[in-house]
């Protein structure tokens, strides 16, 4: 045998030894009343550390938690500071853009530089040039208010195409009533006869077109996906629908 198992071995039966030894040593302490008090005192003692330890464990598990808590708030903030950073690189063509705000200091400063200059002869004034009026694009605000039911599977991309589409024709159709009669093509007399056969009353000083100027100008397709954008245009107060003659005019709003 080797004499390390050998010293290995005498240690552990030493070892046992002594347990015995003082395990006799502490079998009649119950019956020494010094002792006993002091087996209380140690009882007492082990009590208050198991309790200490119970807290110990509830605080770790406590501790535990409100880690978890804090990386899954980590994770949810790092990926919304990356959809952040995307939208602010991306921003989306069809947002309206702010016009130019009337500025009062501006304009005063620009009257105080007129000059004062003698009378010209009265000159003829020019024709009036009509303004046509077209479809402002949608907000998002205005989008995320639709109605789940109208929207469908729709994006807020595709109503602002249409959207820019439906301004072709209405800019189309009243380039073409805007033009003398007389530098007008063949075609375009022909569309412009339509144009006044389909005025009414009602659509004096309103601008509107119908299914066949949408055929006519843009390549949209007047299907059944075309009328349920419609309704999202109505709804966003972009255009009203008058009929009479057998025909549906959508009016700019």
């Amino acid at each position: 045998m080797d004499p390390g198992d050998l010293d290995d071995l005498c240690s552990h039966i030493n070892s046992k030894i002594s347990i015995i030894k003082r395990t006799l040593q502490l079998r009649h302490i119950g019956q020494d009343q010094p002792l006993r008090s002091t087996l209380c005192k140690v009882g007492y003692e082990l009590h208050l550390l198991c309790d200490l330890l119970n807290k110990l464990e509830l605080e770790l598990q406590r501790q535990e938690a409100i880690a978890s808590s804090l990386k899954e708030l980590q994770i949810s903030l790092v990926k919304d500071y990356e959809e952040s950073s995307h939208l602010s690189t991306n921003v989306p063509a069809h947002l309206p853009k702010k016009g130019p705000s009337s500025n009062l200091a501006t304009v005063v400063e620009a009257v105080a530089e007129v000059k004062l200059a003698a009378p010209e002869p009265a000159k003829k004034p020019p024709k009036e040039k009509h303004i046509i009026k077209e479809m402002e694009l949608l907000t998002v605000q205005e989008f995320t208010g639709v109605p789940a039911y109208m929207k469908n599977r729709l994006t807020y991309e595709q109503i602002n195409s249409l959207i820019e589409e439906m301004n072709k024709a209405v800019v189309g159709k009243y380039k073409i009533m805007q033009q003398p009669l007389k530098s007008l093509s063949a075609v375009a007399r022909k569309q412009l006869g339509r144009f006044k056969e389909e005025e009414t009353k009602d659509t004096k000083g309103q601008f509107f077109i119908v299914d066949q100027d949408i055929k006519e100008f843009t390549q949209l397709k007047v299907d059944k996906k075309f009328h349920g954008m419609l309704s999202i245009l109505r709804h966003c107060h972009r255009i009203r629908e008058q009929r009479g003659k057998g025909i549906v005019r959508y009016v700019v709003s």
